[in-house]
């Protein structure tokens, strides 16, 4: 799921009610450089317990005084951030 080249993973497949814990823990284990950048281009399949998983991820990097980004978010990821209305927690604006 998570693949990572020094400060910049990627985050590919699907990510959803299904194996989000998974996810989690991979992401608590691989996401610790000072600041990252996650690149969410290759997600293939999405739902609300993505966002909350990229919500999460944000939460324990600033509890961590570390500094985590998303880049190349999906659009239906966007609609979702949108409909929550978290678009700028997750970097859209």
């Amino acid at each position: 799921m998570i693949s990572c080249d020094g400060d910049r993973c990627t985050l590919q497949g699907p990510v959803n009610i299904g194996n989000v814990v998974a996810v989690l823990e991979q992401g608590r284990r691989v996401l610790t450089a000072p600041h990252i950048a996650v690149d969410l281009g290759g997600l293939t399949e999405v739902d609300s317990t993505t966002v909350s998983l990229l919500l999460e991820w944000r939460r324990e990097a600033q509890r961590g005084n570390r500094k985590i980004e998303y880049i190349n978010l999906p659009d239906n990821l966007k609609s979702l951030a949108a409909l929550y209305g978290v678009s700028e927690l997750l970097g859209e604006v």
